[in-house]
């Protein structure tokens, strides 16, 4: 399983309504078909503990059932899939800091449920072998850095008792981002693979967006720019503009971009596994043209380093590459993204 190219299907089975009408609605095989006609190798499904069990922890079939035809829909497409938990009973990442709603990493019971959800997957999907396994979407708060580690090694341990060869994804904290890689304890399992997250400078990527409360709704952010340019703009986002605030670059452009990474790259070599990025992408609200030198200037750092990645994401969103806005570019990014996939193939052919 590579895992070089791929695309997110966020707004599907996570941050959505949680009902078949919905389901049966956003995402169907024709989408499928034609992410693999675009050249992509994997998708990554986003997938809200909702879509699986109940409140009290028992167990949907129907739920189990679609996610079977996800993966057998992109089997019959030769694509692989990332089942990835983007909210757990007990953590959501949209509610990070709120400790009554976030206490999975200081509770048993949440943890005992946490894990018997991953057993459950383990048993369902264990024929797959177009399929992986990510433990949590984005834990964000420092103080769990410790407990985290601990719960991977629970959780791992768990899989591998039903499961002792499918990859097994997880990352850092803050945001799962590059620079937190360094805290995960080495992997004593085999075919572990770390993630992260990348939407820096957050500032451009995340421009206008409704859900950072200290976000400009009115301001137009380019890149690249000068530091100086970002750094009067990022104070406000506090911790989530920390990266520009300490950055000694003199312009927010590939030289940023790559220093950024290579703490994630760093950690994976020290680690000795393989690297990958779940998650990037610029908002819908971003320059068009300065859109698509960020993804250019992503693309190069990727190679160089050989990180498999996946777009966030593929429909609406705000991040939703079919939609109107990436309309003049929208065939280029793909391109960017799939061309060396495409190579890849026509060479082994």
């Amino acid at each position: 399983m590579k895992l070089k190219r791929g695309l997110n299907l966020g707004g599907y089975l996570s941050q959505c309504t949680h009902n078949m009408q919905h389901y049966s609605t956003f995402i169907g095989k024709v989408d499928i078909e034609q992410i693999a006609a675009w050249g992509f190798d994997h998708i990554r499904l986003p997938i809200d503990y909702e879509v699986l069990e109940d409140q009290e922890g028992n167990p949907k079939e129907e739920g189990y059932r679609l996610v079977h035809c996800i993966c057998d829909c992109c089997r019959a497409n030769k694509l692989d899939v990332i089942l990835d938990l983007h909210k757990a009973y007990g953590y959501d990442f949209n509610d990070a800091g709120n400790e009554q709603k976030n206490d999975l990493f200081r509770n048993s019971y949440l943890q005992e449920r946490f894990v018997n959800l991953w057993d459950r997957i383990a048993t369902e999907f264990k024929n797959y072998d177009n399929v992986a396994f990510e433990l949590l979407n984005e834990v964000v708060e420092k103080e769990n850095a410790l407990l985290w580690n601990d719960l991977i090694d629970i959780t791992v341990a768990a899989i591998r008792k039903i499961d002792s060869f499918v990859p097994i994804i997880y990352g850092g904290i803050q945001w799962n981002s590059a620079s937190t890689l360094k805290l995960l304890k080495k992997p004593e399992d085999k075919n572990i693979i770390f993630t992260f997250h990348f939407y820096e400078p957050l500032l451009f990527t995340h421009q206008k967006a409704h859900w950072v409360k200290q976000m400009d709704p009115q301001r137009d952010v380019f890149y690249p720019e000068s530091i100086e340019y970002y750094r009067s703009q990022s104070v406000v986002l506090g911790e989530q503009g920390e990266a520009v605030l300490n950055s000694t670059v003199e312009t927010i452009g590939k030289e940023f971009l790559e220093i950024m990474v290579k703490g994630a790259v760093l950690a994976a070599q020290k680690a000795g596994i393989q690297l990958y990025c779940g998650e990037f992408g610029v908002i819908d609200q971003a320059p068009v043209p300065d859109t698509l030198r960020w993804f250019r200037d992503v693309h190069d750092i990727f190679e160089k380093y050989q990180i498999g990645c996946s777009i966030w994401t593929y429909k609406e969103m705000d991040f939703g590459l079919t939609g109107k806005h990436y309309d003049d570019i929208r065939e280029e990014i793909i391109q960017i993204w799939t061309q060396d996939q495409l190579c890849s193939c026509q060479t082994e052919a």
